[in-house]
């Protein structure tokens, strides 16, 4: 197990519907991280969030999901982000991770955002996936998903939260509460990659990619840089100590989603 766990936030302003120039984007971006264990990437990072374009829906042995392996292989490291993936004629907007040995998992997101019709085109998914790492154990989730806290809720199964995203500048002071409540109530650390500039639709999106403690505290935020890229390392024993501070999880009740 390792007591320390070094995860880096990108926060791009993505290239509308070209996969190349956001590639590109990537790889620049990425060729500034020394070292790191975790390298997380915005909601549909190779398109921008566009769920109505599912032609550029690629399968899992497509050009995007092999440049992620090659990137946790060369940098030695997982790496996560979601695009459309094409799976027996279904499209799902899915959240890729990538270990460094070139293994992967894989979570389909599950509310799909109506507001964009997401619905329309994209096939939701209906399970949790808990990553395990160097003995932390990581619950990677997407966007809309932060909004519904049921969902989200932590049986004492995982230790940190992550959300990839694209949220808009309206409704960013949702983002910023959903993000640290989420935190607080599942006695984790809560982290949230979003996207940054403007959209082909004209919505803005101001980046505020953040990192909260535990207890609510904001421990990393990316404000409104354009295309950065922070690394934030999280001490295993810190979070131990807060759960044993406030031992909040052995009083949840009981009961569980179908």
């Amino acid at each position: 197990m390792k007591e320390f766990l070094q995860i880096s936030l990108i926060q791009a302003d993505l290239f509308w519907l070209n996969k190349k120039k956001n590639i590109s984007l990537f790889d620049d971006l990425i060729s500034k991280i020394d070292k790191t264990d975790i390298i997380l990437l915005p909601e549909m990072f190779n398109t921008s969030f566009s769920p109505s374009n599912i032609d550029l829906s690629e399968d899992m042995n497509g050009p995007t999901i092999s440049w992620m392996k090659s990137i946790a292989k060369k940098k030695k490291c997982s790496i996560s982000g979601t695009l459309m993936v094409n799976d027996k004629g279904k499209v799902y907007n899915r959240l890729i991770w990538v270990f460094e040995n070139g293994s992967l998992l894989s979570y389909d997101k599950s509310h799909l955002f109506s507001l964009a019709k997401e619905e329309k085109t994209i096939h939701k998914g209906n399970k949790k996936i808990i990553i395990e790492q160097s003995g932390w154990r990581i619950c990677p989730l997407i966007c809309y998903d932060l909004r519904f806290p049921v969902f989200c809720r932590n049986n004492d199964e995982y230790d940190v939260l992550v959300f990839l995203s694209s949220w808009p500048e309206k409704r960013i002071d949702a983002w910023n509460i959903l993000l640290k409540a989420r935190a607080i109530e599942n006695q984790c650390i809560s982290v949230g990659v979003n996207r940054i500039g403007v959209d082909n639709s004209g919505i803005n999106f101001p980046g505020e990619s953040n990192v909260y403690n535990s207890f609510g505290q904001k421990i990393l935020t990316l404000g409104d840089q354009k295309n950065t890229v922070k690394t934030i390392v999280l001490s295993k024993e810190k979070l131990s100590l807060r759960r044993r501070q406030m031992s909040f999880l052995k009083d949840r009740d009981s009961f569980s989603l179908h």
